[in-house]
C-alpha cells in the first residue's frame, strides 16, 4: 500500500525519519526499517537516508509492507552462474523480486547485483532488461554498461535470446508436445488472461516425467507477454503447483524456473547457460524429477 503525505509547516527541517513517524503513525525504528528499504520517496525521489531534513510542503510517497515479508537477500558466490565484460547473469531465487518497487530497493535482486558491481569496481547504474515474477525463479541478465544494455534489450525484443522454463503442474498432459497461442491481456492489477483483444502470445510444452498427479514439464516461451507460461498452462487445465493466482495448489513455493538461457554473444559466439532449481523445487518435483533425470 502506498500512502501519500505532506510536510507540514511546523515539520520544516525536522529529521525525515522523525517526520515520516508523526505522519505515518509508526515508531522511529519502523520508519528508519522503512526508509533504509527504500521505501521512502521525497517529491518522487527515492530517499534512504533517515537523517535528512524535510521542507514544507515536501511530499512523502511510502510503501508499507506486509508485516514480515521484507527479507535480506543474501546469495552464495555460485548464485552467478556467468559473466564476462558485458553481462552478468544470476540464478534468482523464488520470493525476491527482480527490481526495485515502491515498496523497497534493498532486498531486491536489482540492489544485490548494484552490491556486487561495486565489489567488482563496476561504476555503472544497475539496468533491468528482463524480469521475472517474484515467486519465478531462475536465469536473470544484467549488462554491465550502457552499450551492453542496449544489445542485450534488443536480443530480448527480436525473441533472440531462447528461454527455457520447468514447471511442475497438478494433472498429466495427454500429449507428450503442444503449444499454446492465445492471445494475452491484463484482466486485473496483477491478473493476465487469454483475452481476444490481447497481444500474440506463442509457447511450446514439452512433457517430461509425470507422477502421483503432478507432470514436470518443459516450457519453451516464443514471446515474452506478462506471466505468459502461468497463464497458459492454467487456461490448459494445468495450473503451476504453488501459482494460487491461477487456480494452483498451494505449495511452499511457485513450482516455475527458468533454467535456461540461449543467444549470440557481442563476440558472435554462442553462449548457452544453465542453472538447475532451488532443493525446495527438487523436493516437491518428487519422483518427477528423478523420472526426468533417468529418461
Amino acid at each position: 500500500m502506498i500512502k501519500i503525505f505532506s510536510v507540514t509547516i511546523d515539520m520544516a527541517g525536522q529529521r525525515l525519519d522523525d517526520v515520516l513517524a508523526q505522519l505515518a503513525g509508526v515508531s522511529k525504528g519502523e520508519a528508519r526499517r522503512i526508509i533504509d528499504r527504500g521505501g521512502c520517496a521525497v517529491n518522487q525521489t527515492m530517499v534512504r537516508v533517515a537523517s535528512r531534513g524535510v521542507k514544507a510542503e515536501d511530499q512523502l510517497a511510502v510503501g508499507f509492507m506486509e508485516q514480515g515479508r521484507f527479507q535480506e537477500l543474501v546469495l552464495p558466490p555460485e548464485a552467478i552462474v556467468y559473466q564476462d565484460k558485458d553481462l552478468l547473469a544470476i540464478n534468482k531465487p523464488s520470493g525476491i523480486a527482480s527490481q526495485r518497487t515502491p515498496y523497497q530497493l534493498k532486498g531486491t535482486l536489482e540492489y544485490w547485483v548494484a552490491e556486487e558491481f561495486v565489489r567488482q569496481g563496476i561504476k555503472e547504474p544497475v539496468r533491468v532488461v528482463h524480469r521475472l515474477d517474484r515467486g519465478t525463479s531462475g536465469l536473470m541478465l544484467f549488462p554491465k554498461h550502457r552499450q551492453a544494455a542496449a544489445w542485450l534489450s534488443e536480443l530480448f525484443k527480436k525473441g533472440d535470446i531462447h528461454k527455457r522454463y520447468l514447471a511442475l503442474v497438478a494433472g498429466e498432459p495427454a500429449e507428450q508436445r503442444w503449444s499454446a497461442d492465445g492471445a494475452i491481456g491484463k484482466l486485473g492489477s496483477a491478473r493476465w488472461g487469454i483475452i481476444s483483444e490481447g497481444r500474440t502470445a506463442l509457447t511450446d510444452f514439452h512433457l517430461l516425467a509425470a507422477a502421483d498427479g503432478l507432470t514436470l514439464v518443459e516450457a519453451f516461451p516464443r514471446t515474452g507477454r506478462t506471466h505468459q507460461i502461468r497463464v497458459h498452462l492454467s487456461a490448459a487445465d494445468f495450473p503451476i503447483v504453488g501459482d494460487t493466482t491461477y487456480g494452483g495448489v498451494a505449495s511452499e513455493r511457485l513450482m516455475l524456473h527458468c533454467v535456461g538461457l540461449q543467444f549470440a554473444g557481442r563476440n558472435g559466439q554462442p553462449c548457452s547457460l544453465k542453472a538447475l532449481p532451488d532443493s525446495a523445487f527438487i523436493a516437491r518435483c518428487g519422483r518427477c524429477w528423478d523420472t526426468a533425470l533417468t529418461s
